[in-house]
């Protein structure tokens, strides 16, 4: 198969940053996108609708002319989170979901929720009111191994609020470990999970052999090859409980490759085509639709997109850097060629 042609995908987690990144990332998003998830962990983070309502003015302010792309907005949730405030966002078509970040767990996460049972209150609403919670699945205590960090989540508190809240939509984000997979796929139709492009691709080793690549340094981090292979499994099983989500995170190159670099990749230009190496290498190209076009709206009961993108079996070599807003940005691999391209 040297081509194939998808509905247009989604990307149901994204980072695009503020202010003069966005010329950039919203352009990115909407190359392969038709919507993408936006995360609210901006400084100071999008806690309430009235900022959700402004940042996607912002967003909006920076969609290239004739481009085919939404963003949907999301709260980041606080101990102090005003339940009534977000079902409004919900009822207004400013709020799609809310995120869970535990305080401390990833980037600018510094305001997150200290306690998962304060936020029991505002659970209960959004289970009420059909909104669903997007969580970053990591504790963040010091005596856990960072390697531990998901799957102690998922045991201490992710399946807490499963019982809970019997009708609470739940996304686990970005999984990394084969017990997260194993708990999405055994957890029914509430229970989803997103999968990024630079985790189904690789592993620890690739960030660590042959010295410290801090391009691949991500939260959550990069496992063993076992988990990965659990994670392709899951991508290209056909269990609609996964979809795709890039959690492209933009930083610039002088805070990636510093003595205390920050967290995440850069690969929202090419995850379309990074996504359908994998599914190649895995004889799965027949998955792919599902994973990336079809399982996401599903879930969140938004309609199928009615075009398609097409992708040709022909290399694409990844820019060895972007202009952001007067810095440099390094996406993931750069300068590398894939074997997939997007027909532009």
């Amino acid at each position: 198969m040297n081509s194939i042609r998808l509905t247009r995908p989604d990307d149901w987690h994204t980072h695009l940053r503020d202010g003069a990144a966005l010329e950039l990332t919203v352009a990115h998003a909407a190359r392969s996108f038709a919507r993408s998830i936006v995360m609210p962990n901006l400084v100071p983070p999008v806690t309430t609708t009235a900022l959700a309502a402004a940042y996607r003015e912002r967003i909006l302010h920076h969609l290239p002319q004739g481009a085919d792309w939404a963003p949907l907005m999301t709260l980041y949730l606080t101990d102090n989170t005003d339940p009534e405030d977000l079902v409004a966002g919900a009822e207004q078509g400013v709020v799609t979901a809310c995120k869970l970040y535990p305080a401390g767990a990833t980037t600018n996460s510094d305001s997150g929720v200290t306690d998962i049972d304060k936020i029991f209150p505002v659970l209960s609403a959004m289970q009420q009111a059909g909104i669903p919670l997007l969580i970053h699945g990591e504790v963040t205590d010091a005596d856990i191994d960072i390697f531990d960090r998901e799957a102690v989540f998922i045991e201490r508190h992710l399946k807490r609020i499963v019982e809970s809240f019997p009708d609470l939509k739940v996304v686990l984000e970005h999984i990394t470990t084969r017990q997260a997979a194993e708990f999405v796929a055994s957890a029914g139709d509430r229970v989803a999970a997103t999968i990024t492009a630079h985790h189904l691709m690789y592993n620890r080793n690739h960030m660590l052999v042959g010295g410290i690549r801090p391009h691949y340094y991500c939260l959550p981090i990069l496992k063993r090859n076992e988990h990965q292979q659990a994670l392709i499994d899951a991508a290209t099983s056909g269990d609609a409980s996964f979809f795709l989500g890039t959690d492209s995170a933009p930083h610039n190159q002088s805070a990636k490759e510093t003595a205390c670099g920050c967290a995440g990749c850069y690969t929202a230009w090419q995850a379309l085509e990074m996504y359908a190496t994998v599914f190649d290498q895995a004889n799965a190209l027949d998955k792919l639709e599902a994973f990336a076009s079809l399982n996401g709206p599903a879930f969140y009961q938004l309609p199928v997109n009615t075009t398609q993108v097409e992708l040709q079996r022909q290399p694409l070599e990844i820019p060895t850097s972007f202009a952001m807003g007067g810095e440099t940005l390094v996406p993931l691999d750069a300068g590398e060629t894939l074997g997939w391209s997007l027909v532009q």
